[in-house]
């Protein structure tokens, strides 16, 4: 397995805090927003089985501790593949083989080909009504797309190690939502939409998040200026290794200065995970599933998801997950 990524959050994923992608908390959340987007019949469908989707929204940051070939499928380094990577790269993974060699692109992150290979797989689970497929997929497709809305699976400097900045990848992904997610407005108006091309809707989605590095890389050098280093970092034991962490003092402040990034990059998320989800259900003809009527349960998080109350309400299930954990 390439250490890439994976070096930075194997102990961190041990211990359920995540920073290997948007932490545990983040996918978990973007998985039930996305629920809340879909319309009926499919929103009750995947409603009834929210937990196991929201559950199992880590699961591909998990498997990586087993499966050797996981790691690449999480991000893509757009620089490896020449300087207009972002607007140049094919949209087919056939395509992209021909044009940079399989071995290319499994080092540097061949994340949008894998999400549209596991989007096939998706609608191939709708058209047998296979309710087990179905929720598989669905949730590491949510937790692929998620990733790829992060800047930092967009390039190189993946935690920026190569501008003496090493550890944004945890900071920025989970350490600052951590904080911050209370405050965050999880509610936006977004309904499902049926993409015409997948694998173009995906790659609008990259671009916006890898437009975001080099202000967030500023910011982070500009707050950096304020601190010094005793009261940037502290050291923190982690079963039984004493750990460089950053304060909750920083990351407050340089969440102050990213603003509504972070939010707007969880937002983007959720709503491209519920577009795939439901683009897949609508090639696989639509299927009728025995699960159709609208809960009360449900009704009552909708209601609290539009006021955006889910966490004052004790309906964000991320939150108790977190909790439990």
């Amino acid at each position: 397995m390439s250490s890439k990524k994976l070096g930075i959050s194997l102990l961190l994923v041990t211990i359920l805090i995540g920073f290997s992608s948007w932490g545990f908390l983040v996918h978990r959340t973007l998985h039930q927003l996305a629920i809340y987007s879909l319309p009926a019949p499919l929103q009750s469908f995947f409603h009834a089985d929210m937990k196991n989707l929201v559950d199992n929204a880590p699961r591909p940051d998990v498997r990586r501790n087993s499966d050797k070939t996981e790691a690449t499928k999480h991000f893509i380094d757009l620089e490896a593949y020449g300087p207009n990577a972002a607007l140049d790269m094919p949209l087919s993974w056939e395509a992209a083989q021909k044009k940079y060699g399989k071995d290319s692109l499994l080092k540097y992150g061949w994340g949008p080909y894998n999400v549209i290979i596991q989007f096939d797989n998706l609608v191939a689970a709708f058209k047998s009504k296979n309710k087990d497929s179905i929720l598989f997929y669905a949730a590491d497709i949510g937790h692929y797309i998620g990733d790829l809305n992060v800047p930092l699976h967009t390039t190189l400097n993946y935690d920026g190690q190569l501008t003496g900045q090493k550890g944004m990848h945890g900071l920025w992904e989970s350490f600052i939502p951590e904080l911050r997610i209370n405050q965050y407005q999880l509610y936006n108006p977004h309904k499902a939409t049926y993409l015409k091309d997948p694998a173009a809707a995906l790659w609008k989605n990259i671009r916006q998040a890898n437009t975001l590095l080099p202000e967030m890389l500023a910011k982070e050098t500009a707050v950096s200026n304020s601190f010094t280093p005793e009261k940037k970092y502290k050291m923190q034991m982690y079963y039984g290794r004493n750990t460089r962490m950053y304060t909750k003092e920083f990351a407050l402040a340089y969440a102050n200065e990213l603003g509504p990034t972070v939010n707007a990059q969880l937002t983007a998320s959720a709503n491209l995970i519920a577009d795939f989800w439901y683009t897949a259900w609508v090639k696989a003809g639509k299927p009728v599933f025995t699960t159709r009527a609208f809960s009360n349960d449900l009704a009552t998080e909708l209601k609290s998801f539009k006021q955006n109350k889910l966490i004052q309400d004790s309906l964000l299930l991320s939150k108790k997950s977190k909790s439990e954990e």
